[in-house]
C-alpha cells in the first residue's frame, strides 16, 4: 500500500514527536532539518524530498527505543520503500535506499568522518556492514543516485541540532507534490 502525501503528513504527526535515537531532536525535527539543509544547498525537489523522508523507515519499522543498543539494525533505508514506491520515482527512492551505504562510503573516503559520527551512528555502522573497502567505495560512488545519497547523508549528519529553526512540515508538501509521480 503506497502512502499518499497526506498519509506521510499523518505519520509525521503521529510518530514524528518521538526522539531520534541518541540525538537531541525528534524524528520530525531531524527530517525538517535535513530537508532545510537540502533546500539551502539548492537541491532539486526530489533530493529535498529524499532528505525529508530518508529516515521514514524508523517510524514504519518501529523497533523500540535505540535498537542498536540491542544489536538490531532496523533496515530503515529499505523499510519505507514499499510504502513510497507508488508515490515517488527513483530520484527520491534511490537516495533514501542508498543513504546508509553513503555513510559507509564517507567513512572510507573522508578522513575524520567516522570520528565525527555520534555513538549511535557508530553502532549502526557496525550493524550495517561497517566501513567500505576501497573497492566497495569505488563501486558505490559509480552507482546511479550515489552522489545524491552522499548529499542526503551529509545533510542527515548536520540535522541533529536541538532547537534549530526550520519551516514546518506543511511547507515541504509543495516539494513532495513536485517530486511525486503525478507531477512527472
Amino acid at each position: 500500500m503506497a502512502l499518499t502525501i497526506s498519509d506521510i503528513c499523518i505519520l509525521f504527526a503521529r510518530k514524528g514527536g518521538r526522539l531520534y535515537d541518541g540525538e537531541p531532536v525528534t524524528q520530525l525535527e531531524h527530517a525538517l532539518q535535513s530537508a532545510a539543509r537540502a533546500e539551502a544547498a539548492s537541491a532539486p525537489p526530489a533530493l529535498v524530498c529524499a532528505a525529508l523522508l530518508h529516515d521514514l523507515g524508523h517510524m514504519l519499522n518501529d523497533q523500540g527505543e535505540t535498537p542498536t543498543l540491542r544489536g538490531i539494525d532496523d533496515l530503515h533505508q529499505f523499510a519505507a520503500l514499499p510504502f513510497l514506491r507508488g508515490t515517488f520515482d527513483e530520484d527520491v527512492l534511490e537516495p533514501i535506499r542508498l543513504h546508509v551505504d553513503a555513510k559507509r562510503y564517507l567513512c572510507a573516503t573522508h578522513p575524520g568522518y567516522y570520528d565525527a559520527l555520534s555513538a549511535d551512528s557508530k553502532r549502526s555502522l557496525k550493524l550495517q556492514g561497517g566501513v567500505f573497502t576501497a573497492d566497495e567505495a569505488a563501486a558505490f560512488i559509480a552507482r546511479p543516485y550515489a552522489r545524491g545519497a552522499v548529499d542526503v547523508r551529509q545533510w542527515d549528519d548536520l540535522a541533529k541540532v536541538a532547537g534549530a529553526p526550520t519551516p514546518p512540515l506543511a511547507y515541504y508538501v509543495t516539494f513532495l507534490e513536485a517530486a511525486g509521480r503525478r507531477a512527472a
